[in-house]
């Protein structure tokens, strides 16, 4: 058949686009992406035959007149390619039915056994004017490349077809190569030398840079340079960096581009990739003359050497829905750094336990980098089969940061406030964090505060805020929060940040006292990482104080609260040992002989971790849709307060009106959408139910924005009651 004759799509020919869809793959070879021959033979076989059905009269038709699929007169073109796919073209049926498999399911158009078996009129019909270039398919046969589902080769061959066939059509490159993170952190050491000769990569980062092709289990005490650490063990690969928090992550994404690759190229080497990333982006400099829209698109195209990200923007592979194949090839060929294992709960736990032994077992390395590891969380990746060719290191010594007080009460602001002035009397550093496990909480703190303290000296930041202003809040905190100033001296500050579990991972803050509740020893610890971060500050009084009573609804019964109990009973008990130096040794004593499976066997978190990872793994391809397929159990809806809608009113609706223009451009309607979403809140469904929604706006076929009748002042988000408001 003559390529030559037939549209793939618009302005391009069949021929043209299966050669694009060819060069992508010999481009991933060229990068040493695919390392087997037989795979990327397999794959070069799917590549070629994959869009053979586009010749069919109908879809030509359709191509020249712009005109929408009609299933009464059309079949699915990947149906159709598999008749063009020659048996005699490969080595052994096995090889044949592996290709079919992935040529057949490249997309997911249709029920494609169904279609085959009840619409053979129909397929013999649009195949009959190539009766010299098709081949039958029985049902036999058609069991036979079904049965393919699970096979391993089949699953990467399908994996590489789809990121090909899919840059192709998008008109960007596949990969990016990775070909300067060695030399770029050479270059940053060498710079740091310049001003101090003795400086050299330390313990950990010699570890992780020295078992570079290997799985490693690293812990390491807040304040080591995991980040460096890292991606050193990285080196010129393609690599994910997976963090729990998107204020985190932006926070990574910062260093790296600026303080590593000093803003070099940024637009082929790193990505964001988390729910609000136009937001950030759009914010950006100039990315290397390419447009905020292409610097977006190769991002989810998964097409950067480097990727920071969420968990569930790769990991959601795991549910196997129709395509899935493509994220765990990607990850297949990548390495994968966990940052801060410690955060996820038992479900994210389980879907990332299930997730690094199906990447693993398909070639991709992975490095978990954390503060502190439960022993029962071991246990678990033990159990599971990860440990079996992973190298553990532990760096924590005796440092001295924290010198903590423990409460057996409330968090009491009055003790804050007590803390504040005596600082600021005696001209001490008054950086002070306070860190709350809800919002609501966080709220009533502040409030409580405001009564005692000049609110010009208060600040507050958690996730009920709209994107806008949290955005803003975010940049303040780590401004706020350095540990030198301009001149490289000590930045002494006064002022109060009162915050919840969002400024735990991974965030370069530097505070001098911290006041927090108790909610878990993992979290805590994380929490106290926010207090003396490089140890340079005296610590012969209590800068690190502790409350251990808690709202008892936010633990765990039933459907309600997120708190185990277990945990927080054993967090308790821990840390009741406390009065004084809590070096970084006896954090980790303290979580070895606490968090042990023993311990933890009854508790809900092993309950539930169990539940979903027997679920996970008990899935069968194509057995959950995409749009079914969600990490986090806990819904939430995006809303815009009311008072903040009408503020905003002649903004949103007029990028409203411009989003039905059909002339506008995918990247223009994205700013677009963007510009509408930096007004949003996500709210809880028991919120909504409770609120009154004044108006809804449609965005797109998949998403609408309830406007609620509510409050939003300087704490955020407050649900309006009956009499008055109540704080969230």
């Amino acid at each position: 058949m003559d390529l030559e004759k037939y549209y793939a799509k618009p302005g391009k020919t069949l021929l043209e686009h299966t050669q694009d869809v060819k060069e992508q793959l010999k481009l991933m070879k060229e990068f040493g992406l695919i390392k087997s021959d037989r795979i990327f033979y397999l794959a070069d076989k799917a590549c070629y035959w994959h869009d053979f059905g586009k010749a069919n009269r109908e879809f030509q038709k359709r191509i020249q007149n712009h005109t929408k699929f009609n299933e009464n007169i059309e079949i699915a073109h990947n149906v159709l390619s598999l008749y063009f796919i020659k048996p005699e073209d490969f080595e052994n049926e096995e090889e044949y039915m592996k290709v079919a498999y992935a040529v057949l399911t490249h997309h997911n158009y249709c029920d494609e056994s169904e279609v085959v078996n009840s619409k053979g009129e129909l397929i013999e019909d649009l195949l009959s004017e190539f009766k010299n270039d098709v081949k039958s398919i029985g049902s036999r046969k058609l069991r036979k490349i079904f049965s393919m589902v699970t096979d391993d080769e089949t699953i990467l061959t399908k994996g590489l077809l789809h990121r090909c066939d899919y840059s192709a059509s998008a008109g960007i490159r596949v990969e990016y190569n990775n070909d300067f993170l060695t030399a770029k952190l050479a270059s940053m050491i060498n710079e740091w030398k310049r001003n101090n000769p003795e400086t050299a990569w330390n313990s950990l980062q010699k570890f992780c840079q020295k078992n570079a092709n290997k799985n490693i289990i690293v812990t390491a005490q807040t304040g080591m340079g995991k980040t460096e650490a890292g991606l050193l063990w990285m080196g010129d690969n393609k690599g994910f960096f997976i963090l729990p928090i998107k204020v985190a992550i932006n926070s990574i994404y910062d260093r790296i581009t600026n303080n590593i690759l000093h803003n070099e190229n940024i637009g082929s080497r790193v990505a964001l990739l988390h729910s609000d990333i136009m937001t950030y982006y759009a914010g950006k400099a100039n990315v290397d003359e390419i447009t905020v829209g292409e610097y977006y698109t190769r991002s989810k195209q998964l097409s950067m050497p480097i990727t920071v990200t969420t968990l569930d923007q790769v990991f959601d592979f795991v549910f196997k829905y129709p395509g899935y194949e493509m994220k765990l090839v990607t990850l297949s060929y990548s390495k994968i750094i966990i940052d801060e294992i410690q955060m996820y709960g038992p479900d994210l736990l389980a879907f990332l336990t299930y997730g690094i032994t199906m990447v693993n077992k398909f070639g991709g390395k992975i490095a978990i980098l954390t503060a502190t590891l439960s022993p029962f969380v071991k246990d678990i990746l033990i159990e599971k089969g990860f440990m079996e060719e992973v190298v553990e290191a532990s760096f924590t010594n005796d440092l001295q940061r924290h010198n903590v007080k423990v409460y057996e009460s409330y968090i009491d602001p009055k003790i804050i406030s007590e803390k504040f002035y005596e600082n600021k009397n005696n001209f001490l550093g008054n950086k002070i964090l306070v860190i709350c496990n809800t919002v609501k909480k966080a709220q009533e703190i502040y409030q409580q505060l405001a009564e005692l303290i000049d609110e010009s000296e208060l600040n507050i930041l958690h996730n009920k805020f709209i994107k806008k202003d949290r955005s803003e809040k975010e940049k303040e905190i780590l401004e706020f929060g350095r540990t030198y100033d301009d001149n490289k001296n000590v930045n002494l500050r006064s002022g109060i940040w009162v915050s919840t579990s969002i400024v735990e991972a991974s965030l370069d803050i530097d505070f001098d006292y911290i006041f927090t509740e108790l909610s878990d020893l993992n979290g805590l610890f994380q929490r106290l990482g926010r207090c003396n971060r490089k140890g340079i500050k005296d610590v012969s009084d209590y800068n690190c104080f502790v409350f251990t009573e808690i709202d008892r609804n936010i633990l765990r019964h039933g459907d309600k609260g997120f708190i185990d109990d277990t945990i927080y009973k054993l967090s308790k008990e821990a840390i009741k040992t406390v009065d004084g130096i809590l070096s970084e040794s006896m954090k980790m004593k303290l979580i070895n002989s606490y968090f042990t499976t023993d311990n933890l066997s009854k508790s809900a978190y092993i309950r539930d971790f169990n539940e979903v990872y027997d679920y996970i793994s008990s899935l069968e391809p194509n057995e959950v849709e995409k749009n079914e397929a969600k990490l986090r159990n806990i819904l939430s809806y995006s809303i815009i307060p009311e008072d903040v809608y009408y503020n905003n009113y002649d903004l949103i609706e007029m990028n409203l009106e411009k989003l039905q223009e059909p002339s506008i451009s995918l990247e223009k309607k994205t700013l677009m959408i963007d510009e509408i979403r930096q007004y949003t809140l996500s709210v809880e469904p028991y919120i909504l139910k409770q609120s009154k929604v004044t108006n809804v706006i449609k965005i797109n076929r998949d998403e609408i924005i309830k406007i609620i009748d509510c409050y939003y002042t300087k704490l955020g988000f407050q649900m309006k009651k009956n009499n008055g408001y109540t704080i969230f």
